[in-house]
């Protein structure tokens, strides 16, 4: 009868340690999303997860040319998600803007930024979505660096140390004026 009692004991406390374990996992985070292209279309995770946001995004962009990505931003803006954009200024002029994106940049309900000239290169790929995800990688946010290119996307639900930095990287930047992205042939 001992043995029965130990191995109802040893069954118990395990059976507790188990009910633990996966309460706890309730709690923690779930495992990151890694995405990987070209096996993956990367554009079909940004649009995704953009179309997501509830409340807010922050996006720290080098470059901004994929439409898809551009046009979920401009949604997520008009159903009422507060969208802010930093991006480095040494992008812009290199060529004509597309429509698309003068529509962004004269959009009232995003804010955009970029980084002063003659300060470092901005590298960044990211953005936080309402405070709760984290989106960053080596991808570009363009159509080959989504699409063609080796490149990787990690969605993290770890966005409170990205909202800081962004927070402090956005108040230093400076807007540009939408006359400023027209170029006269």
């Amino acid at each position: 009868m001992t043995l029965l009692r130990v191995r109802a004991g040893v069954g118990l406390s395990l059976g507790l340690v188990l009910l633990f374990v996966s309460l706890l996992r309730c709690f923690a985070d779930p495992a990151p999303a890694i995405h990987y292209a070209p096996v993956e279309n990367l554009e079909q995770a940004d649009v995704a997860l953009i179309d997501r946001a509830e409340r807010d995004i922050d996006i720290a962009a080098y470059v901004l040319t994929d439409w898809p990505v551009m046009r979920a931003l401009i949604r997520a803006a008009g159903r009422g998600v507060r969208v802010r954009i930093y991006m480095d200024g040494r992008r812009i002029g290199e060529r004509e803007p597309t429509p698309l994106f003068r529509e962004l940049l004269a959009n009232p309900e995003i804010e955009t930024r970029f980084k002063r000239s003659g300060a470092p290169l901005m590298h960044l790929k990211s953005y936080q979505i309402d405070g709760r995800w984290l989106r960053t990688g080596a991808a570009n946010f363009s159509a080959s660096g989504l699409k063609r290119q080796d490149n990787d996307l990690l969605v993290i639900a770890a966005a409170e140390v990205f909202k800081r930095r962004f927070e402090a990287i956005f108040a230093q930047g400076e807007t540009l004026p939408l006359a400023a992205t027209e170029q006269t042939p």
